[in-house]
C-alpha cells in the first residue's frame, strides 16, 4: 500500500489476518546473545579505543542483530558494558534485565565467571561442569568468537577475563528451574541460536531434558511429571519428592517420555487434572488445549454413557460420569505411557486430580 503523509512518500505493507490466523509475535534476543554483544563492544574499546553507542554481531544462523549500549563504566584494566534484554512478546522472566559483560585482559586464555546475578553450576548432568558459572556452550562459543575476531583484528593476544553480570538475576532466577536443576546464585546464560522465539515449545522441552539429565546424574530413583502447580503439588505430597525429583512436564507428556525412554530413571509418575489426562488417556502426546481435544464420542462410547457426548468439557463428563471416569482415565493414560515409553525398566503410575489438588483416581 503507497501513500503521502506530509509530502512524504511511504510504502506500507500490510498483513491481512483471517479470522483465526494466529497474532503475529515479536521475537527477540537471548541472554547468550546480549552478553556476546557487550563482550564485542567491551572488547572493541580495551583494544580499540573507541567507545560504541550500538554494537552488531553474528548469530549462528547468519542474522545480525545491532544492540544499543545501555550501560558503560570504565575503571583501570577492565570495561564493562551492558545490553537491556529485549525478549520479543515471550513472557520471558530476564525481559528488560541488563545484560552486563565486564572484560579485562588477563594472560591466560579466556576465562568465564559469573558475576552477580549469575548463577553457578552445583549438580551433574548438565552441559556445563559442575563449578563453573552457568553459561552455556553456544553463548561460550558467541563469545570465544568476538575475542578471536577482534584479537586479530586489533593485534592482541587473545587472554581476556568475561564476568557475566545481571542485577537482580539472584531474585530472577527463583521464579525459574534454576534451583531445581542445582544452578545457584542467579540466573544462567542461555541460548542455542541468539533468537527467542515467542512461547518456544523447542525451549521447554529442552528444559524438561535438561531436569532429566540432572536426576540421572544425581542418580535419582522416582521422577515426576506433571501438567500444572497443582497437580505438581497433589503427586510431590502423594510420594514425598524432592523439588529435583519435579519435571515441569506441561503439554509435553510426549517430549518428556521418549527422553525418558533413552535415559532411564527408575520410575515415573505422571500427575494432572481430569482434562489433560484424558487427553492421554485419549492417546494424545501433546495436551495443549489448541492443539488436541477431547473426543467426547470415543469417551460416551467407553464409558457407555450416550450422554457424555453432548458434554462440553471433561469436567462436566466427570460431573456426569463419576469416579468411574476419573478410574478409567488413570488407566488408559497409563497404557498410553507404556507404550511411549517402551521400557520395562521404567515403572509408571497416573494420578488424576480436581481442580482444588484432591486425588480422583490413581494406577
Amino acid at each position: 500500500m503507497r501513500f503521502v503523509i506530509g509530502g512524504i512518500d511511504r510504502i506500507v505493507i500490510v498483513r491481512v489476518m483471517k479470522q483465526g490466523d494466529p497474532p503475529f509475535l515479536r521475537r527477540g534476543w537471548t541472554t547468550g546473545a546480549c552478553a556476546t554483544a557487550a563482550v564485542r563492544a567491551g572488547l572493541s574499546e580495551l583494544w580499540g579505543g573507541t567507545p560504541l553507542s550500538q554494537v552488531q554481531i553474528t548469530l549462528p544462523k547468519g542474522e545480525q542483530p545491532i544492540f544499543q549500549i545501555a550501560h558503560r563504566q570504565v575503571k583501570d584494566g577492565w570495561i564493562e558494558i551492558g545490553i537491556t534484554k529485549d525478549a520479543g512478546d515471550d513472557p520471558d522472566v530476564t525481559h528488560g534485565s541488563l545484560i552486563i559483560a565486564r572484560v579485562a585482559v588477563s594472560t591466560s586464555g579466556v576465562q568465564f565467571h559469573a558475576g552477580a546475578g549469575v548463577g553457578t553450576i552445583t549438580k551433574a548432568g548438565l552441559p556445563i561442569a559442575v563449578g563453573e558459572p552457568a553459561i552455556n556452550p553456544v553463548p561460550r562459543q558467541m563469545m570465544l568468537a568476538q575475542v578471536d575476531e577482534l584479537a586479530i583484528l586489533y593485534g592482541q593476544s587473545p587472554n581476556v577475563d568475561i564476568t557475566i553480570i545481571i542485577p537482580g538475576g539472584a531474585e530472577l532466577a527463583l521464579k525459574t528451574w534454576n534451583p531445581r536443576l542445582g544452578i545457584v546464585g542467579g540466573l544462567s546464560v542461555l541460548g542455542t541460536t541468539g533468537i527467542v522465539r515467542p512461547f518456544s515449545c523447542a525451549a521447554w522441552i529442552a528444559s524438561i531434558h535438561r531436569g532429566i539429565d540432572v536426576a540421572c546424574a544425581e542418580g535419582t530413583l522416582h521422577v515426576a511429571g506433571c501438567t500444572g502447580a497443582t497437580s505438581e503439588r497433589a503427586v510431590q505430597a502423594l510420594h514425598a519428592l524432592p523439588d529435583t525429583a519435579m519435571l515441569d512436564m506441561g503439554d509435553f507428556a510426549g517430549g518428556l517420555m521418549k527422553y525418558l525412554r533413552r535415559h532411564p530413571v527408575p520410575r515415573l509418575t505422571v500427575g494432572g487434572g481430569i482434562g489433560k489426562m484424558t487427553k492421554l488417556a485419549q492417546g494424545a502426546r501433546d495436551l495443549h488445549s489448541g492443539r488436541t481435544q477431547v473426543d467426547f464420542k470415543k469417551l460416551a462410547d467407553v464409558m457407555g454413557q450416550p450422554n457424555l457426548a453432548q458434554a462440553n468439557s471433561a469436567l462436566e463428563a466427570y460431573s456426569l460420569a463419576g469416579s468411574d471416569m476419573a478410574q478409567w482415565v488413570a488407566k488408559a493414560a497409563l497404557l498410553n505411557c507404556q507404550s511411549i515409553l517402551k521400557a520395562d525398566d521404567i515403572g509408571v503410575d497416573c494420578v488424576v486430580i480436581d481442580r482444588s489438588g484432591l486425588i480422583l483416581a490413581r494406577t
